[in-house]
């Protein structure tokens, strides 16, 4: 039996399905995205997580519960470490439901689409369902659109194929997957994690696409085109370094081999038309880079017995909550 003390989930019954919505900053649009939620899924709780606002987002929120009569459907907790993942991992931790919906407080996502996709992801037993944004070019910023199809690309080629669009923060979730889910990360990066996670967990996935909206005025985006870039592009190296050490070390061993090969090939050479040793550094250079070559294999290899252990006790975890 699951124990909810800690949870904040305010009903015990099966079939609940929470909606998750991040706030940094939203006064302008934290409303209009509660209310459309609302109008579409007026059976679902919503869970706003005010992420330390300087501006009238919590109060607007807080209003608006105050508003309500009757049924309480609308809750707003204070999440105090920054970062997009940090609301993300507290929120995992802390609501109990069947299904999670995670949709941005910009008001850029189309909540039309959440019937259907409700629908789908039930009836096709999902663990995630990816909503992939869909609009005119000119509703992205050239820094966001090259980067989210550059890591949608990465993440296609070492992780495989099932989401194109790999940064949406517009996803619905299965209990077992948010359960199971560790969230090392702290900004920007959750989305990309969430992505790995899905995929090299071999869970039930299926993308579908929604239309982009444009902010309106007065409402400005709070990802940094290039400092969370970078942060995006670190935790990408990073997840690959450990759900593909064999592959990353694998490659690192062959190429240390490969430079060591190339450099000592005119010393072969030298030794075999002279029998004398000429370039002694760079015989040392070429049996250190051979050393090198047989750590990285090493390394790979212990750390992809790791790896395997951890995605087994995941699978422990996913199976406990499914």
């Amino acid at each position: 039996m699951i124990n909810k003390k800690n949870s904040i989930y305010p009903s015990s019954g099966g079939g609940d399905i929470a909606v998750i919505i991040p706030c940094f900053n939203e006064e302008k649009t934290i409303l209009s995205v509660i209310e459309e939620v609302h109008s579409y899924l007026p059976f679902v709780k919503i869970f706003v997580f005010n992420n330390n606002s300087t501006d009238y987002s919590k109060i607007i929120v807080q209003s608006k519960i105050d508003s309500l009569i009757g049924d309480r459907w609308l809750y707003c907790f204070d999440v105090y470490s920054q970062g997009k993942g940090s609301v993300i991992r507290e929120a995992f931790a802390l609501v109990e439901a069947d299904i999670f919906i995670m949709i941005d407080a910009d008001l850029e996502h189309e909540p039309s689409v959440l019937p259907n996709a409700l629908n789908m992801f039930i009836e096709k037993s999902l663990d995630m369902l990816n909503i992939s944004r869909q609009g005119e070019k000119d509703l992205y910023r050239n820094g966001h659109s090259f980067g989210n199809k550059l890591f949608s690309r990465i993440t296609q080629y070492l992780f495989g194929q099932g989401i194109t669009d790999v940064l949406s923060g517009y996803k619905i979730f299965s209990r077992a997957f948010v359960k199971s889910f560790p969230a090392y990360s702290c900004g920007y990066e959750i989305e990309i994690e969430l992505a790995v996670f899905a995929l090299q967990q071999h869970f039930r996935i299926d993308e579908i696409s929604a239309p982009y909206r444009s902010r309106p005025e007065g409402s400005f985006s709070k990802l940094s085109t290039f400092k969370d870039g970078f942060k995006i592009l670190a935790m990408a190296i990073q997840l690959c370094c450990f759900e593909r050490p064999l592959l990353i070390f694998g490659l690192l061993s062959l190429l240390s081999f490969i430079i060591g090969i190339v450099l000592g090939i005119p010393i072969v050479i030298d030794f075999f038309e002279t029998s004398q040793v000429q370039r002694f550094p760079t015989l040392f250079v070429c049996v250190g880079l051979g050393i090198i070559g047989v750590i990285f294999g090493i390394t790979g290899l212990l750390a992809n017995f790791v790896t395997r252990n951890t995605r087994e006790m995941r699978r422990i975890a996913y199976l406990w909550y499914k």
